[in-house]
Order: structure tokens, then sequence, then C-alpha cells
């Protein structure tokens, strides 16, 4: 029966392609800038560590004074720790595994003649960062919290780094430049790039290249080597003290939690934390400004969507709604018109829910034309999206969970839209057609 239904509806189509064709076309403008816009939002709020981001948490506190002034159009400075919290934090060791962490920007002075020394991007960390983000290796390994404590000048090379300097050799125990100090390489990541990058600083690239290097965080402070981040003070520290000053903020922090017990101790932990604090006359604000924030909530309060594609969302839903609201009137003429054959087929004994799942198989029909022609449109979209200069534009590519979506919102919203004029068609009474005839 399913397939004699669709036979009718392709007859009916056929009968009539100029307005097919409109139909279809209205479905595949709407469909295609619907999910152009829909998959940059899907690429920009997924979650970046799957499997993990539920045991990933960051700690927030707020160590800034009550006359002090937020800047409107910068990162909240309370966002990142101070080196006095984040080490008091490391300490504690309330988490089954803990690390601080900042960008940073060096040097590379290549031993080969041919390469000239260029910058690259990577992370200063403690030890637990590669294990508690699962970072994966091509070879060697991360350092340890003996590492750490013994301010080992060590790295950690990305894989694509490495291949620059090393070719396809063995680069463990080699030596690596960076800035004015050399380093030994004890491991080789491959190109980890969660997107966004959510452990970054508010104020970097959140979706950009990967980290290259990754350097003990006590090395850098050691050597006072660049930060790539927000560097927010409140005191009068001179430069040369900022790093380790418990009025400046730079440090981002994240602690891996295990089960809801551990989250409820940590987030007891933070409190306690700040009334200390507060009480020996370092915090003036109150205790309950310490927070806990889960990745994902992490990433919703740092507010990464950008403003102008959340309204070009909008825009290209009401486009959406506008183009179902031609669909809905073009196939109500469509369906009143062919009243004399609904009226002869109810006449001989049709149903009215056989008429409403024909009417509703040839909706359906339109809908497959429209959803391959939205994605065709949505491809286009999503391409002169990667030409923009955003940061976020590279990653504007459809997976299969986008690309099925694409179809089945598509054939779902002719369904929809064809449930009115089918109804109506189906509610026409067969003896007064039959008089016309």
């Amino acid at each position: 029966m399913i397939g004699y239904y669709l036979d009718l509806a392709l007859r009916s189509l056929k009968r009539n392609k100029v307005l097919t064709a409109l139909m279809v076309l209205a479905i595949g403008l709407g469909i295609g800038a619907s999910m152009t816009m829909v998959t940059v939002l899907h690429v920009m709020t997924d979650d970046p560590m799957p499997g993990r981001s539920g045991q990933l948490f960051y700690p927030h506190l707020d160590p800034l004074p009550l006359d002090y002034r937020q800047n409107s159009d910068g990162p909240d400075a309370a966002n990142n720790l101070t080196w006095p919290d984040a080490k008091a934090l490391l300490d504690a060791r309330r988490g089954t595994r803990q690390a601080a962490m900042a960008g940073g920007q060096l040097l590379v002075r290549p031993e080969r003649t041919d390469l000239r020394p260029f910058s690259v991007d990577g992370r200063y960390a403690t030890a637990d960062f590669f294990a508690m983000f699962g970072v994966p290796f091509e070879r060697g390994q991360g350092w340890s919290a003996a590492d750490d404590a013994a301010r080992a000048h060590v790295v950690v090379l990305g894989d694509t780094l490495n291949r620059k300097l090393f070719g396809h050799g063995d680069s463990l125990g080699r030596t690596v430049r960076l800035g004015e100090t050399d380093f030994r390489v004890v491991g080789v990541a491959a190109d980890w790039r969660p997107q966004p990058m959510f452990y970054a600083d508010a104020s970097a690239t959140r979706f950009g290249d990967a980290d290259q290097f990754f350097l003990p965080l006590s090395v850098a402070m050691d050597l006072g080597l660049d930060v790539n981040g927000n560097f927010t003070g409140w005191g009068e520290d001179h430069a040369a003290t900022r790093m380790v000053s418990a009025t400046t903020s730079w440090l981002q922090f994240w602690v891996q939690l295990d089960n809801p017990a551990q989250v409820a101790g940590y987030r007891q932990f933070l409190h306690d934390y700040s009334a200390q604090q507060k009480v020996l006359g370092r915090f003036q604000r109150p205790p309950e400004n310490a927070q806990l924030y889960g990745l994902m909530a992490w990433l919703q309060h740092q507010n990464l969507v950008p403003s102008d594609v959340r309204l070009q969302l909008w825009l290209a839903l009401g486009f959406l709604l506008v183009c179902m609201t031609n669909i809905v009137a073009l196939l109500l003429a469509k369906f009143l018109r062919r009243s004399g054959e609904i009226s002869v087929r109810r006449a001989l004994g049709a149903r009215r829910r056989d008429i409403f799942l024909q009417l509703g198989i040839e909706s359906a029909v339109i809908g497959v034309g429209g959803g391959v022609l939205g994605l065709l449109i949505a491809q286009l979209g999503l391409w002169s999206v990667r030409h923009r200069p955003d940061d976020y534009a590279q990653l504007a590519q459809m997976d299969v969970s986008m690309l099925l979506g694409t179809l089945v919102l598509a054939i779902a919203a002719n369904i929809l839209a064809g449930l009115l004029p089918a109804w109506r068609a189906c509610r026409v009474a067969p003896v007064l057609q039959l008089k016309t005839l």
C-alpha cells in the first residue's frame, strides 16, 4: 500500500512540475540556511571532552577587593586564579587529579640550518595535566610531580612541531631550545586539539590550533617566560613579582572529581577556603562567591558563542518559518484543487485515513527533495563560513549526525506543514464534489 501511495505521489508531483519545484526550493532554502547556523552553533557548543567532561571541574574563587571595578569589555578578573590560591588547591589534593596551567608563546631555535627561528603556542602546566585530560602520546610520556618540584627543564612536544624539528626520527632525550633555554624532550603528544579549547584563558583564542609544546609551570615561572592570557592585578606589585603575587590573577585550574561525593566535598572545601582567606583579611567578598563549575557549565559561563552567531541563527530559523508557511499555503492550494479526485476515491471506499496517509506521503517526498537541496545549500553556506576570518570558521563542518539531522528535519518539517492541508482535504464532502463532476 505504501508503494502504491508513493507512486500516486510521484504522479501528482510530475503533473505540476513548476509548483513542485517551488515547494522543493522553498524548503531547501529554509533548511539550508537554518542548518548552516545550527551546525556552527553545534560546533561551538559541542562537548570538547566526551566521556571525560562529567569528571572535570573548574574552581572559581573571588579574591577581588570590594572596590574593584570590572571592565565591561574585558574578561572577569576572578575567572583566573592567583598563584597562592592555585598552589593552595594543588597542595590540598582534594581531587583525583588537579592541574594549574597558563598559555604561552615561545621562539623555537632549531638546530637544523635550513630552518629559521619561529614562534609557537604552547602550555605551561603541572604534571597531572596529561593524565587528567587524557592527552594521547605518540611516544614517551609527560613529566612527573617530582620533575615539577625539581623544576626540571623538560618538554613535551606536539607531533607537528616534533616532525618539523626532527622529521620522523626519535626525538626522546634530544634537546630543543625554546626562548633562551634548552629543554630535554621526554614525550611527543599527538596533535591533541579539543574544540573549543576549554582549558585556555578567556581572552585567548578558543578555537585555534593545537598546543605545540608543554612545559612545567614551575620552570616557566622561574624563567619568567611570556604568558598568553589575561594578567589582572589590583595591587601595587612590581612586574618581577606579579607571577607569584596574591593580587594578580592569571592561572587556569582544573580538577578531576569522579563521583558526586567528591564534588560536594570539593565545593565545601572551596567555601571553607574562601571563608578562611576572608578571616585572614585577604578576601573581602562573601565566601558564597566561591563556585565549582562542571566543564560544560564553565563554557556556558564563559559565553563562547558570539551574539552575532545567535542572531544569525534566529534569523535563519525565522526564514525557515516563513518558508514553511509558504509550503502550507502551496500544499493547501494543491490538495484542495484535487477535491474531485479525492471525492471519487472516497466514493469508491477509501477511508479518510487512507487519503490522509496518501497526502502525507506526498508531503514527505517533497521533504526528501527539499532535504537533499537543503544539504547542498547548507554545505555551500558552511563553505562560506569557513572563509570568514573568525577563529571558529575552520571548524564549520557537518558530521554524520548533522547530515542525518538535516534530512530528518526537512522531512519532518514538510510532513508537519502538510498536516493542515491534508486534514482540510480529507474534510471535503464527497457528495458535494461529485455533483460538480
